[in-house]
């Protein structure tokens, strides 16, 4: 596999993060001051109108998030360099970072022992989880 970009992932992450909450708050807060759901049209005197505007300019930015998140993949499929190690993190706790990349057809010879919520790193880190075990 390969990984992501991480700056691009970020990136991505906020837009829509700020995209979403922008767009789904306001609509709750026009919500909570009375507007019903499925309106097509309502009148200036509701005072709807900025809120729905705020609404509208955040769901473009929630739409636009997906712009980085796509180039993000396109540039890791094309230039990104193969992970050769097999947990590229170094902590991964689960038990797919525990077998080797790429996994073989069965994952694991014999059924792993499992001591503690994280598996994977009792198996690279055997000195700390006898530590924590004592």
């Amino acid at each position: 596999g390969k990984m992501l970009d991480e700056r691009l992932g970020k990136i991505t992450f906020w837009t829509l993060f700020i995209g979403f909450h922008g767009t789904f708050l306001v609509q709750h807060w026009l919500g909570a001051k009375g507007m019903l759901r499925r309106i097509p049209d309502y009148l200036a005197a509701d005072g709807f109108t900025t809120l729905n505007t705020v609404s509208s300019l955040f769901s473009f930015l929630l739409g636009l998030s997906i712009l980085p998140f796509f180039y993000n993949v396109w540039k890791t499929a094309k230039y990104g360099e193969k992970i050769v190690v097999d947990d590229p993190w170094g902590y991964g706790r689960s038990l797919e970072w525990a077998t080797s990349c790429p996994p073989p057809r069965h994952n694991f010879r014999t059924l792993p022992r499992i001591r503690s919520e994280s598996p994977a790193f009792d198996l690279h880190h055997p000195d700390v989880a006898a530590a924590i075990e004592r």
